[in-house]
């Protein structure tokens, strides 16, 4: 989970979601496509985990309690949500709903098991998969991040990969290299771009 990215179009808005792993650099790939002068503009995942070292409230995650995320699902307030290693992240759905109705394309950045509920809610959007080169290069990435114990980068990989094996159902799969982070923004971007003009 993490953001969403909502571009200008001309006819009604399209749903484009960016999933895969955990620490396969989807946050960092984001960041990129931010300075791409692709005229996005980014809302925010609402989450309840800890704020890491560097992150913004309100810029990189809404930082919510767990009373007030479970204030937004009894309120029907988000797009999908999920618990992830113990925390809960949303989509807020007022983000989506008025970009799309406002032909907006909404660019979302869901986790592998949010993705399958958005798709559920949209047959017609576009699943892009976001993945590494090799597990190792899954493994450096996680401990580099250092946020982890032997015990919880044990379950994350675990986790990623279960989710590996659901690349398959993805409509696009991207791989995110070492070093290759503009690379994988600008593969994504194209996506974007393409799926824009064939629903012009």
């Amino acid at each position: 989970m993490g953001g969403v990215s909502v571009c200008q179009r001309r006819r009604g808005g399209r749903l484009f979601v960016i999933s895969g792993p955990s620490g396969v650099g989807k946050d960092a790939v984001i960041s990129v496509m931010r300075g791409m002068g692709l005229g996005c503009h980014f809302a925010i995942t609402a989450t309840t985990r800890a704020i890491r070292r560097g992150e913004r409230d309100g810029v990189d995650y809404i930082f919510v309690s767990e009373a007030e995320f479970r204030d937004m699902i009894a309120s029907d307030g988000l797009l999908e949500w999920a618990e992830v290693y113990g925390n809960l992240y949303g989509i807020p759905k007022r983000q989506v709903s008025e970009a799309l109705e406002s032909g907006l394309d909404v660019i979302a950045k869901i986790d592998v098991q949010g993705a399958a509920t958005v798709r559920g809610i949209f047959p017609d959007a576009e699943l892009i998969f976001l993945e590494p080169p090799d597990e190792g290069a899954l493994v450096r990435r996680l401990r580099a991040r250092a946020t982890e114990s032997e015990d919880a980068l044990g379950v994350k990989l675990r986790a990623a990969e279960r989710e590996m094996g659901e690349a398959a159902w993805f409509d696009r799969r991207v791989v995110n290299e070492d070093g290759g982070i503009e690379k994988a923004a600008e593969s994504i971007a194209e996506i974007v771009r393409s799926g824009r003009q064939r629903s012009a």
